[in-house]
This record gives structure tokens, sequence and C-alpha cells, in this order.
């Protein structure tokens, strides 16, 4: 099991790359061959980071009632 640090410190790490991404995306039009390649990522990205934001803040109760 990971440390709340750790997985801040991981969150942090693909918040940059995001970051990156986009940025890169900026200069691409759709139809550039490595445009595809980075949307993905990017949305790999961001299911990372949901999934990372989510067991940080857990949330509480129980699922079956």
């Amino acid at each position: 099991m990971r440390t709340e640090n750790q997985i801040k410190s991981k969150l942090n790490e693909l918040t940059l790359q995001k970051r990156n991404i986009q940025t890169r995306l900026e200069g691409l039009t759709p139809e550039t061959a490595s445009y595809t390649s980075l949307n993905e990522q990017l949305a790999r990205i961001e299911d990372m980071s949901n999934m990372l934001e989510w067991v940080l803040n857990e949330p509480l109760g129980k699922y079956h009632a």
C-alpha cells in the first residue's frame, strides 16, 4: 500500500506530464500523426490522475447500505 505522500507525489508527476502534453498538443493540428498518440496519452494520464484523486479522497460510507 502506498503512503499518502507517495500518492500525492505521483499525482504531481502526472500533472506535470499532463501540462507537457497539453503544451505539445497546442502546436499540432488534428491531422498530425503524433496528435492522436498524444491525445491517447493525455486520456490515460487523466484516468490515472482521477484514480489517484479518488484514493486520496476515498468516499465515506458503504456502497450497500
